[in-house]
């Protein structure tokens, strides 16, 4: 959930609209917009200039590498109703929904992995590339909005989706 201090109101991170407050009475719904995971070294020598403003995101207190302490290692700690099986519930995924409203997974460290070697990977209508992180394409080379999520949350959003998999798998 993400909250707007302002007006009090909760949004659903997967799908931008406001579910409480003024913002919800006014069905107000967010643009979405893609949210691409690096990590630091890659990061770093994309963008060199890059600057930390607050080691401790300005709030006076670091933040440890594991912030959640391995709270989640045994699986998600509230009911998520049924497990889709076909991937690890922890496993991290970017989830794109196409035009026509298909939506397709693609497991984080398997898609990275693969496009080290490859360069593009095209699946189902759509073309993902490294570029700062995974970002997925149409094929005209429009970029899509993409959602990187664990799969169980993912998946309970969007229970028809596409899974990727490495050839092979």
């Amino acid at each position: 959930m993400m909250y707007d201090v302002t007006t009090g109101s909760m949004f659903d991170t997967f799908t931008g609209r406001a579910l409480t407050g003024p913002l919800g009475e006014a069905n107000v719904v967010l643009e979405q917009v893609s949210v691409v995971g690096a990590r630091w070294g890659d990061w770093k020598a994309a963008h060199p200039d890059t600057r930390i403003l607050a080691e401790d995101g300005g709030i006076g207190r670091a933040y440890r590498d594991d912030p959640l302490g391995s709270r989640d290692a045994a699986g998600p700690i509230f009911p998520v109703g049924d497990i889709d099986p076909r991937l690890p519930v922890q496993e991290a995924v970017v989830g794109v929904i196409r035009p026509d409203g298909v939506p397709i997974a693609f497991p984080v460290d398997a898609t990275t992995d693969a496009l080290a070697d490859a360069g593009q990977i095209e699946f189902e209508g759509v073309v993902v590339r490294l570029a700062d992180g995974l970002r997925v394409f149409t094929p005209d080379g429009t970029e899509l909005v993409t959602h990187q999520a664990f799969w169980f949350a993912w998946s309970q959003f969007n229970p028809e989706t596409l899974v990727w998999t490495p050839a092979g798998s």
